[in-house]
């Protein structure tokens, strides 16, 4: 009786074991935990392409949490993330999805950011989505008829280079291109070779009129500093005398100075007008009396 005791209470422990073994294991495999400390995150993503709950969260690469759940709003996906109670959060955290396997498995890996300050874990963040090779070999299905298309084109294109190429009057052309090519370049090396004497007399001609231009302005400076102030002083006196030419003019116009109310006054003009036509008619007589009968003198002395 005794030794059945013992077997039972053997097998009780073993179950007991078992099942918190199996707790355990089913808790890590699932990041389930009876404790309700975690800190939940909403993110939405564009796109999650295959990402499932339970898929792992990590925090530059190390495993923090899993997806508890996630659900269609709009055009974007919103994911649920459970995360551990130490995990800590910048404001400048960039939330991705990435591919964990080549099987096609997916995780949502999190940069957690440098800045100072703590997202508030009651709003929604912002994540990208990365494509992976299944979302590529998709997009390349989605762009196999442009793809062939462009191979025609590309077929056709090679062929008619081929065609220009293996033309026979274009490549006698090339031919006698290349060959006057030739014919030009060695004219050109046998006159270099006859005039390279009169070559490096020419360069060094421009070497020694760079000397003699280099002494002449250091012989010259103090002269030549001079002459440009000199100009700078006829430049600025120039503008002085325009500026008061100016001024002269704009009195004249507005009529400041004598000569501008002698110019725009009205009556004297007219003044003036009348004394020029009077000296006219007068000379215009005495004109006459002298042509005729000499000047006419009357003149009573007593």
């Amino acid at each position: 009786m005794r030794d059945l005791r013992k077997s039972e209470v053997k097998v009780g422990i073993t179950v007991i074991v078992g099942l918190v073994l199996f707790i355990w294991i089913l808790s890590w495999a699932k990041n389930f935990s009876l404790t309700s400390n975690e800190k939940k995150l909403l993110v939405r993503f564009n796109n999650v392409a295959g990402l499932e709950v339970g898929d792992h969260v990590t925090i530059n690469g190390v495993r923090k949490g899993a997806v508890e759940d996630f659900h269609v709003e709009g055009s974007n996906v919103i994911v649920k993330l459970s995360l551990e109670p130490d995990v800590k959060i910048q404001k400048d955290a960039v939330y991705a999805i990435y591919m964990l396997d080549l099987m096609g498995g997916k995780k949502v890996e999190i940069n957690p950011g440098t800045t100072a300050e703590e997202i508030n874990y009651g709003e929604i963040q912002n994540g990208l989505f990365y494509a992976d090779i299944p979302s590529v070999m998709s997009m390349v299905g989605f762009m196999q008829e442009d793809l062939v298309q462009s191979l025609k084109d590309l077929r056709v294109t090679l062929s008619s280079i081929n065609n220009y190429l293996t033309d026979e009057e274009l490549s006698r052309d090339i031919k006698t291109s290349l060959s006057n090519l030739s014919q030009v370049t060695s004219k050109l090396n046998q006159m270099i070779d006859e005039n390279s004497k009169s070559i490096k007399k020419l360069a060094d001609n421009s070497v020694e009129l760079t000397d003699e231009f280099k002494t002449f302005m250091k012989n010259n400076k103090d002269d030549i500093t001079g002459s440009i102030k000199d100009l700078r002083t006829i430049a600025q006196k120039t503008d002085s005398l325009l500026s008061k030419a100016n001024r002269f003019s704009d009195e004249i116009k507005n009529q400041q100075n004598a000569l501008g109310k002698f110019l725009y006054d009205e009556q004297m003009v007219s003044d003036l007008k009348a004394s020029i036509k009077r000296l006219n008619e007068l000379t215009k007589i005495i004109l006459e009396q002298i042509t005729d009968d000499g000047v006419k003198v009357d003149v009573n002395i007593f």
